[in-house]
């Protein structure tokens, strides 16, 4: 394919992500790996843009991901026509992706539930938010797609409620705080999220619940959902979450990952406008831990 510029100025992968389909990180992806070329020359990822130019450049081949249903262990919290509260498990990946399209929440959703949700589209139906593969706990799902936009505004507004339980390195200072920090994507490693300048606004608080020789136990709510929040903004206070495999030290907690657990979430019902509040309990492995943290005081 071609493009030609109209307005000079801009880097070369941002014209391209702005362009195109292609995001910002695949766009320097494709330019490093001379995927693109400019007046039939190969330039770096920074290179500024002038008018006229002509950038050839191909779209890669989108894999098409596809999934069946599963008949997979599902703790199902709530449900009625509109709305699903489920409790999921720790190692479970919430939707499918290009080559992992088993084990997933949505396959065990597309087997349990008759109806979801259209609004993500087929890979992700029902899915109004998510949290990590290694992290436990609550997530509210939608049955059709009004109950699936009224859930997604609140989220937004910031409206519903959304409590976890952490196990982070260290005893903070203070027994509550504010973490308000910018997270995106880290400019050092594109496959970890950072606190930046130019991340979107992000914001956490915490409050200590118990405290042991090298480890707090700590609640979190959530006012905004970025990627990794919570992962994220305790690393950065020097606090990361126990067992973290990506943002955490490698002496940490032995288990399954992090040790960070969805267990308080509410929220305004989309048909019949009541307040709704569910809470989740500790996996075997988080309540083990801390049995044994107890005993060694």
């Amino acid at each position: 394919m071609e493009l030609i510029v109209k307005k000079a100025g801009q880097r070369l992968d941002k014209f391209l992500s702005e362009e195109t389909e292609l995001s910002r990180g695949l766009a320097n992806a494709q330019i490093r790996t001379g995927q693109v070329r400019v007046n039939e020359q190969l330039k770096k990822p920074k290179y500024a843009v002038q008018m006229g130019d002509r950038i050839h450049f191909e779209l890669p081949k989108v894999e098409e991901v596809t999934y069946i249903a599963e008949n997979l262990p599902l703790d199902i919290i709530y449900q009625d026509q509109d709305v699903v509260v489920v409790n999921k498990a720790q190692g479970m990946v919430v939707h499918p992706s290009a080559g992992h399209s088993q084990g997933t929440l949505v396959n065990a959703l597309a087997y349990h539930i008759k109806d979801l949700s259209t609004i993500n589209g087929v890979v992700r139906p029902g899915i109004v938010h998510r949290i990590d593969k290694d992290t436990s706990g609550l997530l509210m799902v939608a049955k059709n797609d009004t109950a699936h936009l009224a859930m997604a505004d609140e989220l937004k507004a910031k409206k519903s409620l959304r409590k976890y339980l952490a196990l982070v390195h260290g005893n903070l200072p203070k027994e509550r705080g504010i973490i308000e920090a910018p997270i995106g994507r880290s400019e050092k490693d594109r496959k970890k999220q950072a606190v930046t300048a130019k991340g979107k606004p992000a914001l956490t608080h915490f409050r200590v619940l118990e405290r042991f020789d090298d480890y707090s136990l700590i609640e979190l709510t959530l006012e905004t959902g970025r990627t990794h929040q919570i992962r994220v903004h305790m690393a950065y206070i020097g606090h990361p979450v126990a067992g973290d495999p990506v943002y955490g030290p490698k002496k940490t907690l032995s288990g399954k990952g992090q040790f960070l657990h969805a267990q308080t979430l509410g929220f305004t019902h989309p048909r019949t406008g009541e307040g709704m509040s569910f809470t989740a309990p500790l996996p075997e492995i988080f309540k083990e831990t801390l049995s044994n943290l107890r005993q060694n005081q």
